[in-house]
């Protein structure tokens, strides 16, 4: 059984640990930053974002937690009440849990705790060489709705 619960103030550090070099790694991959710019970039933008952390208004941090295994991964969304609907910034496993149906059991509980709310859509964004990701998502029932593209221009 999925459930979550509010991610303190003692849980958030351990998640911008994960996050930040995370995020930073598909920076740098996509867009031809080096290492330590992809980091600088990641970190300003997950500032500008959670600018008061787990109280930040207007997003929702939340630990997934797994009977019995206790905490298992994170989730992070920003809900949009106007439109209904709530995009996905980021959900995780942690490492060593992954691949044991965990991901679809959190989707599945997230959209069941979503539509409770009065909810109707989930987006989300999940990079292109993330096959794994890619099929945990389509087999929960997400579509293709675009592709992201971008051209790096060379300096003349």
């Amino acid at each position: 059984m999925i459930t979550f619960t509010p991610m303190s103030d003692a849980e958030y550090p351990a998640f911008l640990a994960y996050f930040i070099p995370d995020y930073a790694q598909e920076i740098a991959e996509n867009y031809r930053l080096t290492d330590d710019a992809a980091l600088r970039h990641a970190t300003a933008e997950v500032n500008a974002s959670l600018h008061a952390g787990v109280n930040t208004p207007g997003q929702t941090l939340l630990t997934i937690v797994h009977a019995p295994d206790g905490a298992v991964g994170y989730l992070w969304y920003k809900a949009d009440p106007l439109l209904k609907s709530v995009y996905v910034n980021d959900l995780s496993i942690f490492p060593h849990l992954r691949n044991q149906g965990l991901g679809r059991l959190a989707l599945a509980e997230l959209e069941h705790k979503l539509r409770d709310e009065g909810y109707q859509q989930i987006k989300l964004r999940v990079a292109a060489e993330n096959k794994t990701a890619q099929h945990v998502y389509a087999a929960s029932g997400f579509n293709v709705t675009g592709i992201n593209m971008n051209k790096l221009l060379s300096p003349d």
